[in-house]
Formats: structure tokens, sequence, C-alpha cells
């Protein structure tokens, strides 16, 4: 029987509710995207490697007998099975066990395993490695390549596996623009040799879809009546002139662009661009001005409540003057305050609301939304920014990033959008020392920062983790916050992750920007937006578990007073080449556009058997570093189907690129 590829997952044998559940949490819907949710790398099990020539932080098939197990007991139980060969012997590590599997491991004579290495106190060892066990030594493996799956709580890899390989075994229709043999391809390749090339064809055909749906989008919104914001009485010259800074050249010449728009009827769509500490948030400010002198409103969106909160500060401080009302509503607000502010803004008592996904309640309602703002864009999903817009009479929209995205790429992924570039930081900004420093020398780190916090300045110390945990060797928020608390007593400590309530991260967060606290642990929480001008030292823990952009915005938070100002990276031992030439990266450079452009070189033509990386858009197939140069024969590609008459080849191609591509649900290209 021919599978229907658009039919949703019960079709499938052995899909009930249950599993449909499941898979949802995937994106998994229909039995296409079972076929579209490709392995994230592959694992290469045709080779035993001998225990001597272990690494760590490397994925490896090993063999050997078994010469013993034991329970073990520290921070938490665990089962030690270890492992020996002619020449070395590994550790064996299983966190979660039972007494089935305890007995069968002592019970086996030989194993054979695979899984990746990593130092657990002072051996190398596997943590739960996926393995057989064998009564006599085991065969040589048979050459294969294993696909390595995204999955969620409640499906395992295997279970995931054999769904997949038994709907790359049905019967699929061949129709023009569907890549069905090519995608069943990439689930069950012969060698890693084909897979790139694979990957490039299918990757073209989605830049396409992409591009065409961008293009039509802006297509629509031109064909759009708006509300027009001319120029009113003044109140932009007010506002520059209250300021107590300059504005650069580059700023200037955005809320030109900006305001120019927003004169128009055809509803606004800018994306501004700015790297770290550019001065976004100005231009921001003088369209929601522009917005107010025609008596419209505008509603700001920030992805967290300390960001949030910044925004209401400033908006205060800048538009409250000159007689605007500005006011935020957020989730953990109280109810009566929440209650007033919706009150407020639909009776058109306030001219800017900044709030976060508190924003899209169906209980709010503007009374005559013209300007939608939504800051750190890519935090949030198409559908929730359209939530925002229907809430107006197609209300104008800046869109606003400090995500750099490399210059090449910029006018292809945003076709639906007019762009904007803040290319120049303002005057006064201090240049960041940036050092990377193994985790042996952290003492001397803490040195550094004591002599900080002694000089009255402040300082962040990040970490990747919240807690310390057995399986992943890096130093969490709270034993790094209890370690410094010991180290350096005589100075105020706070601690900041995600797991607090929004009202106590706002609260830490605000006693950090008072100086009411010299020192803030904090994870990547932090990463977003919130200045503290004085804070001049940032110290990253295991910064080689981050990536480039995502360093870069870190750094960020310091160097935005008048004092010279610190970034080190810490890095554990193993340190590979690919995180070696990202930290040296960022050591060499703070211009986080040319930082973008190195994040392409670096992570090359894709490493098939690493972990794939996909772009801001979630795209199934394209990989932003890997393919950014099929852009413009994806461009071509596009504009020749999108002109083809009705019922040819090409247009039939194009139906079926989007049917495959840009399902209605589809979180990035949809609408």
């Amino acid at each position: 029987m021919q599978i229907d590829p658009q039919g949703d997952v019960t079709q499938l044998k052995g899909v009930g509710p249950s599993l449909q559940n499941t898979l949802a949490k995937l994106g998994i819907f229909r039995a296409l995207d079972i076929l579209l949710h490709l392995p994230s790398r592959y694992q290469d099990r045709s080779t035993v490697t001998p225990l001597s020539q272990l690494r760590p932080n490397e994925e490896y098939l090993v063999s050997g007998a078994i010469a013993g197990s034991k329970v073990v007991f520290g921070k938490s139980r665990s089962l030690e099975v270890l492992v020996t060969d002619a020449d070395s012997e590994l550790r064996l590590r299983f966190f979660h066990f039972s007494k089935f599997q305890q007995r069968a491991l002592e019970n086996a004579n030989y194993i054979q395993a695979f899984g990746s290495t990593a130092y657990i106190g002072r051996h190398l060892a596997m943590a739960h490695p996926e393995y057989r066990t064998f009564t006599d030594p085991p065969p040589a493996p048979k050459p294969q390549l294993v696909p390595v799956y995204p999955t969620t709580q409640g499906l395992s890899q295997n279970r995931l596996r054999q769904l997949t390989a038994s709907v790359c075994a049905q019967a699929w229709p061949e129709t023009p623009g569907t890549p069905f043999s090519k995608l069943k391809l990439l689930h069950q390749p012969d060698s890693l040799q084909s897979i790139p090339e694979l990957r490039a064809e299918l990757a073209l055909e989605e830049l396409a879809a992409y591009y065409t749906v961008m293009k039509r989008r802006a297509l629509k919104r031109k064909q759009q009546t708006g509300i027009p914001l001319p120029r009113g009485p003044g109140l932009g010259r007010t506002l520059r002139d209250s300021l107590p800074f300059k504005l650069t050249k580059a700023q200037r010449r955005v809320i030109g662009e900006t305001l120019i728009d927003l004169e128009n009827e055809t509803p606004m769509l800018r994306l501004v661009q700015g790297d770290v500490g550019s001065g976004k948030t100005i231009v921001a400010a003088f369209a929601a001005l522009r917005a107010a002198e025609q008596g419209c409103q505008t509603a700001i969106m920030a992805p967290t409540e300390l960001l949030a909160e910044q925004h209401l500060q400033n908006f205060q401080t800048w538009l409250e003057p000159m007689g605007l009302r500005v006011a935020l509503l957020t989730g953990q607000m109280a109810a009566a305050a929440s209650r007033e502010a919706i009150r407020a803004t639909l009776d058109g008592e306030l001219d800017v609301v900044i709030g976060t996904h508190a924003l899209f309640q169906d209980r709010v309602t503007f009374s005559r939304l013209a300007l939608v703002i939504i800051d750190e864009q890519h935090r949030f999903g198409v559908h929730q920014r359209m939530a925002l817009r229907f809430k107006g009479l197609a209300p104008h929209q800046l869109v606003m990033t400090a995500t750099p995205i490399p210059r090449t790429l910029t006018m292809a992924l945003y076709a639906d959008m007019d762009v904007s570039l803040i290319d120049e930081l303002p005057p006064g900004r201090q240049a960041i020392t940036t050092q990377t420093i193994a985790e042996s020398n952290r003492p001397k780190v803490i040195e550094r920062i004591r002599q900080t916090l002694k000089q009255g300045q402040q300082a962040y110390w990040v970490c990747t983790l919240i807690d310390p945990s057995e399986e992943i060797p890096a130093t969490a928020a709270t034993e790094a916050f209890e370690d410094l608390q010991r180290a350096l007593p005589e100075f105020r400590i706070g601690l900041l992750h995600g797991r607090l309530r929004g009202e106590e991260k706002v609260a830490i967060m605000r006693a950090f920007k008072n100086h009411e606290l010299d020192l803030l642990v904090a994870t990547t929480v932090i990463e977003v937006g919130v200045d503290v001008g004085n804070a001049t030292q940032m110290v990253i823990e295991n910064s080689e578990r981050l990536g480039l952009a995502q360093l870069h915005q870190l750094r960020g938070r310091v160097g935005r007073g008048s004092t010279a100002s610190g970034c080190f990276l810490l890095f554990k031992p193993g340190l590979g080449d690919t995180g070696k030439r990202r930290l040296n990266a960022l050591r060499e450079s703070q211009d986080g556009f040319f930082l973008a452009e190195r994040d392409l070189e670096i992570r090359g033509p894709g490493d098939v058997l690493g972990t794939r990386q996909s772009g801001e858009q979630s795209f199934h197939i394209a990989d932003l570093a890997e393919h950014a140069h099929l852009m413009p024969e994806a461009i071509s590609l596009a504009e020749a189907l999108m002109g083809a008459a009705p019922g040819t080849d090409a247009a039939n191609r194009l139906s079926g690129l989007l049917d495959t591509w840009a399902p209605a649900q589809s979180d990035h290209l949809s609408a």
C-alpha cells in the first residue's frame, strides 16, 4: 500500500495516540515529517579501536574482556564495569541501571560497546554506552553507519530508528518536486562520502522553497494597508536634544530609514541588525515616539522579564518627560497590576506597552496599535509574532537582533524584510581584552576577579549548567557559587539561573545593577540585553561548550562603561581543533559580523560525523554554515519556478517543493 506523505502518522503501523503525542513534541505530525526528521549525525561502528588509543570527547567502538564490575557510591550511585584488552583498560559507567542489567554484566565474559569518552574523576570512561555482551570473544563488527536522531523523553533512540526504517521501507509516490528517495538515502547511507552531495541537493530545494515563501509574504504585505505615521510636531528633535549621549552616524541613518518607512500606508517590516551594544533600542524609541505623535500605540516584545524591565526603564527615561505613558505587562506581574495594564491598553491610555509572551494573551487588546517592535526576534516563532501583529490593523513591524547574520546571507534569509545595519559602536566603548585560560589556572582568574571587585567594579561568572551532573563534565552554577563564596567571603555574591521564579530573577538582576551585589554567578540567562555599566569582567566556565555567537553575546555584557574590561574563557583539557579555532577567533576580534563570517569558515563544509548545527530558521536540511554558497542558485531556481505558467512541469515542481518544505504547521515558513 502506498503511503500518504501528507497524512498523519497514525496511518503507520504501530503508531497509536500515545506515540503520536510523543512524535508531536519533535514536530512530527505527517508521515513525511518522519523522513524530514533527519539524523543529527552518524556513528561509524565499523572499526574496533584499541583501548590504549582512546582520547577524551570522542566516540568509539571498543571490545574487550569484562575484568569486573561494582556499584560505586559518589554524588549518586552508579555501576562501574572494568573492560580490558591486550594493552589497556576502560571503565564503563551506568548512572541508571537495574538489578537485571547488573547481573547480566556480572555474568558476561566479553563486551562490545559504543559510546563517547570523557574523564570521570581520574579515569577515562564511557557513560551509558550501547553494548552487547558475549560468552566468547566477540566477532569483528560489520561495516555500518548508524543514524543518531534528535529525540525526546519517552522515545528511545532504538524505537525511533525502527520507526524510521519502517517508513523508509514503504512505497512513496513519485511526483515532481518531492525528494522522498533522496531523504531515504540520508537515513540509510552506504557511505559517508555520499552524504554531503545528497544534502546539498536537498538543501538547494529547501532554500528555494524558503525564499519563495519569503517573497510571497513580502508581496502579500505590500498589498495590505496600514496606518501611515507622518511627521508630527517635532518631538523627535526634542528627544534627540534631551539624550545624554550623541547618536552615532549609523544610528541616525537607521532611524531615518525607519521613520521614512512609517510614513507609508504599506506596513513596514524592517530588520535592524546591530552588534552587542551598538544602540538598537534608541532606534525603537524614535519609532515609538512617531506612533505616539499620531495618537497610536506601540507594543514592544522582549524575550525575557529582565530585558522587558530594562526596556521599561529606558523608555520611561526617554519618553515620559514628553508626556508619553509607558507600562509593563508580563506574566509575573501581580493580578491587580496586570488587570490595570490590560484595561489601560484597551482604553488607549498607554502609548507604549512593553512585555514578554504575556502580550500574546487574547485578553490583551489595543485601542489603536500601529507599531510592533520585536527584540531579539530569533527567540520568537513566526506564529507568536503574527499573533501580536493581528492585534492591530496591519501594524508596522520593527524587528531587532544582536545575533550577527553573515552579510552574504542577510538579504536571502530575510527576503520579506527591509534590512538596516548599525555597523558602528557608540564612542567611548572600551575594547574588551579576551583571554583563553585552561581550567587548571582557575585560582589565578579568581584572584584577578578579587582585584577587580576591590576597585569597586563588578563581574559576571557564567556557567553552562545549573546543578552538577555526573554525565556532563562541566562546572555548575550552584557549585561555582559555593566555591566563590568560600574564596571571596568579603564580597556580595548572587546566583541567577533559569529555574528561579520571574520576580526572583528580576530582583537579583536589579540588585546587581544597583551594585547591591559585587559578583553575579549565572547561567546563560544573562546572555541577552541587560546593561550594567559597572560590570567590567566576564568569566565563562567551560567555554568550549558554547557556540561562537553565544560567547560573543555573553562577552558583550561587559565593556559598557568607560572602564577597560576583560573576558576570561575557561576551558577543560582535551579541547578539539574546532573548539580552539572558535575560542581563538573570539580572542582576536570583537566584531560580531566578522565573527559570524568566521563561524561559517570554522564550521566549514559540515562534519557529518559531528552534531548538525541548524540555522536560526531550524531548516530540516539546509545548514547556513554548510550551504551558504547555494543561496544564489536557490534564489535563481525559486525565481524561475515562480515565473512558470500554471500546469507546467516547473509549476508542479514548485508545488511539490512547497508541500515538502513549507507545510502550514512549519514554524519558520508559515504565514
